[in-house]
């Protein structure tokens, strides 16, 4: 492998300007296709979608033409985000439902490589494995066919908060296309490390996410999770040593890059774009390649 080999996906939040986790519209106020053209002119090689965002793109432009879009400017990994409640019962889970089968037609449409879930978010306690891994069963059988990957992001303030709690989530399920995404932010402030990761078997390693933090926690976690990440290189994450330790695993997919900011939100799309796809690249080049 070499550095060029390395494909960048820009996850929603590092491209899409004034809007965040949360915010009464999750919707970029670039267009999509400003952000296809900024990204493949930087090099991104993929993109990521919340659905708020992918409907109002949709409406704007149509599937045959956001597929256009794509493969104009070299895009060639796209993802959608996020699910939740998908494993709860009564109104919630009907809407989180509802969703999954909108995120299943559009995925059948562009092509969509991984779809991302978040297992418990906001829930206290020790997950409810039992009714997760009944529901997340269903979810992996119905993408596989479409070849989407389900991915679970671990958040330090879910149920599912850890590496070992998403492996105990999986054990034994059997899927063949769901694992976990580990997000360098999440493990950091989930009081892990790249030993932890190292430890994962390598089927189960399915999604990455980039992403530097400050060297305290400002406000809540989701608060700091929001608004204070930072450029890879530029916080207190050690980022070469769990790049290294994902590739030792056996990763060998595309990077996503995640950069939720308030600073970062506010820069011209094409400077925030490249400085987040500058100050990732820098990262590997302090890590070893594998030979394959």
């Amino acid at each position: 492998m070499k550095i060029d080999d390395i494909d960048l996906c820009a996850s929603y939040w590092t491209v899409s300007g004034a809007t965040y986790p949360g915010a009464p519209s999750e919707v970029s106020p670039f267009p999509l296709k400003d952000r296809a053209e900024v990204s493949g002119r930087v090099g991104w090689r993929g993109m990521g979608f919340v659905m708020a965002d992918m409907e109002a793109s949709l409406a704007r432009y149509g599937l045959p033409t956001i597929r256009r879009i794509f493969s104009d400017n070299g895009i060639r990994h796209v993802e959608l985000e996020f699910l939740v409640d998908w494993h709860l019962d009564g109104e919630l889970r009907l809407a989180s439902e509802r969703m999954y089968d909108r995120m299943l037609e559009i995925g059948a449409e562009l092509g969509v490589k991984k779809i991302k879930l978040g297992g418990g978010v906001f829930e206290t306690g020790a997950p409810d494995l039992a009714a997760m891994r009944d529901a997340l069963a269903g979810i992996c059988e119905r993408a596989a066919p479409l070849g989407i990957d389900i991915v679970i992001e671990f958040l330090p303030f879910a149920s599912i908060d850890s590496i070992d709690r998403g492996l105990a989530l999986f054990d034994g399920l059997g899927t063949t296309n769901g694992g976990l995404l580990v997000d360098t932010w999440h493990v950091q402030r989930g009081g892990m490390t790249a030993k932890d990761i190292r430890k994962m078997p390598p089927e189960l390693l399915r999604a990455v996410e980039l992403d530097d933090a400050g060297a305290e926690v400002l406000g809540t976690l989701f608060n700091d999770s929001t608004h204070y990440r930072r450029l890879c290189g530029e916080g207190a994450i050690d980022i070469p040593a769990q790049i290294q330790a994902i590739l030792d695993v056996g990763y060998r997919g595309y990077w996503g890059v995640e950069l939720i900011s308030a600073a970062h939100r506010h820069l011209p799309l094409e400077l925030a774009a490249q400085r987040a796809f500058d100050t990732t690249m820098q990262q590997f080049k302090a890590v070893d390649l594998p030979a394959d």
